[in-house]
């Protein structure tokens, strides 16, 4: 990911134009071909169409330029907005709510003329206090308009640069590291779906939630739907509910003229197990069984269930007749947790009960390549009750010998273990425990040890820290099936079928 730096100021004149066109001439010495990237051209129609409650519009359109850009070059520098519109509050806000949404860190520019430097001091503490609630990272401060001692005490208030040369933030710009945010990941998701469309089946098309979330989908172009249940129940509800679902093809497994070569085929391929086709026939009236067969049959690419069912509902028939692919010995799963500012990896918290240290291995692997798949820089912590060599036990021995396997699976993957999650993600605890290490303190995708623990992991992370966990991403067979929390909501169903697409695309080749 291209690195990234946000100037804004916090009030008209204070200098920005020319704080930028300095920084521009520092990070040219640094980088190749950078980008200067404005989010807002026109002020007023931001103003309109965030008083029109299309504030997500503003955002979406925003972060396509971004992406844009951002692919040009390693390194965006990005300019707020130039505070000529009535209300510096407005545009102090919406340049903090860019810079949260794009994951950027942050360049302050301040005129400090006629100004204390406790003023200054107080200026800067506020608007942290201000954006720390959206996760936003100051890395400096460029000081317009004050004389030599004013700008050395307030320098010398703060652990990152303060001055009014360009050269002397040159120390920063490494640091310029974009991250991947929960709204940029989303909308990732939708744009990379809408590239191809993929055929995705809904077994659960009468309820609610699926109805709601098939109109968002068919509306935003995100994939072809295909809803499992009673045409009619479905229109009717679709109707009182106030969607459109039109678009989606309506199929009720038991009059459609695939039941018997379904029904057919799943006798044949369970044959061994004894399955006559009066069972065959039994299974293929469940709309899960009937779906999945779809996928085998090539006629949807994914599927997405559980709103519903069970995970073991959703799953079963997929083990039965989808299978593994060649290069994953089990079935385990993803979930993205999105915090306020970074999307994180849990791997695997619903499937596999306790697996082995050989199991344990592919799932980090897989889970690893699943954040990779997805835009996400895979860091990966093998989580266990000791850090290194400061524990003793069976569970930790597991954990030791599953990051060796891993590591010779996937040489060039950043992996460590066993590690403790305070250590794997606090930099502070990463330097007493385990220091030097690559992936203490930073680690972006979570390996448990078992299913215990890992359920109870990210359900905390999603609850205490007010988290969007998306998943259970399915991983390791050969076509895509996902499984939804009963305790869904829309979102999570289009943000489910949106990933589903985007691993049907990858499983045909096509980017």
């Amino acid at each position: 990911m291209a690195r990234t730096l946000f100037m804004t100021a916090l009030a008209a004149n204070s200098g920005k134009a020319e704080a930028v066109a300095a920084m521009m001439e520092l990070v040219k010495g640094k980088a190749e071909a950078p980008v200067l990237f404005r989010p807002v051209s026109c002020l007023c129609t931001a103003r309109d169409l965030i008083n029109a409650g299309k504030g997500n519009e503003l955002i979406d359109s925003v972060l396509a330029s971004y992406k844009e850009a951002a692919a040009k070059s390693d390194f965006v520098l990005v300019e707020g907005t130039d505070y000529e519109g009535k209300s510096a509050a407005f545009e102090s806000a919406l340049n903090g709510c860019l810079a949260a949404n794009m994951g950027t860190p942050v360049m302050l520019v301040i005129n400090g003329e006629g100004c204390a430097a406790a003023e200054v001091i107080a200026t800067v503490m506020t608007w942290q206090c201000q954006m720390k609630e959206q996760a936003v990272e100051l890395l400096g401060v460029f000081l317009t308009g004050m004389s030599a001692e004013d700008e050395k005490a307030v320098n010398d208030h703060f652990a990152f640069p303060v001055s009014s040369k360009a050269e002397d933030f040159a120390g920063i710009l490494e640091a310029c590291e974009g991250h991947i945010t929960p709204r940029l990941f989303e909308f990732g998701l939708i744009e990379q779906a809408q590239k191809h469309m993929m055929r995705i089946v809904l077994p659960e098309g009468e309820e609610d939630r699926l109805i709601n979330a098939a109109a968002i989908l068919i509306q935003r172009k995100v994939a072809k739907i295909i809803l499992l249940g009673n045409e009619g129940k479905i229109k009717a509800r679709a109707a009182e509910l106030g969607v459109n679902v039109d678009e989606a093809e309506i199929i009720e497994p038991t009059t459609s003229a695939d039941y018997e070569d379904f029904s057919a085929t799943y006798a044949e391929l369970r044959a061994k197990k004894g399955v006559t086709i009066e069972q065959a026939r039994e299974k293929m009236a469940d709309n899960t069984y009937f779906g999945t067969m779809m996928i085998y049959k090539d006629k949807a690419d994914g599927m997405v269930s559980g709103a519903v069912n069970t995970t073991a509902h959703t799953v079963r028939p997929a083990l039965e007749f989808i299978k593994t692919k060649p290069s994953a010995s089990i079935v385990s799963s993803a979930f993205f947790v999105c915090l306020k500012d970074r999307v994180n990896t849990y791997g695997d918290c619903a499937v596999n009960l306790d697996p082995d240290a050989e199991q344990l291995a592919t799932i980090a692997v897989t889970t690893a390549e699943t954040a990779q798949a997805f835009g996400l820089e895979p860091r990966v912590a093998m989580l266990s009750y000791s850090t290194g060599n400061s524990g003793k036990g069976p569970s930790v021995d597991k954990v030791k010998e599953a990051t060796r396997i891993a590591k010779e699976k996937a040489p060039d993957m950043l992996i460590t273990g066993p590690i403790q999650y305070d250590a794997s993600v606090d930099p502070v605890t990463a330097k007493t425990k385990l220091p030097g290490d690559p992936v203490a303190g930073r680690a972006s995708v979570f390996i448990v040890p078992d299913i215990n623990t890992g359920n109870n992991l990210y359900k905390a992370v999603q609850r205490h820290a007010n988290a969007v966990a998306i998943g259970p991403v399915l991983q390791g067979l050969r076509k895509p099936v996902n499984d939804l929390s009963r305790g869904c909501t829309v979102p999570d169903i289009v943000n489910t079928v949106a990933i589903t697409a985007i691993q049907a695309q990858a499983e045909k080749g096509l980017k």
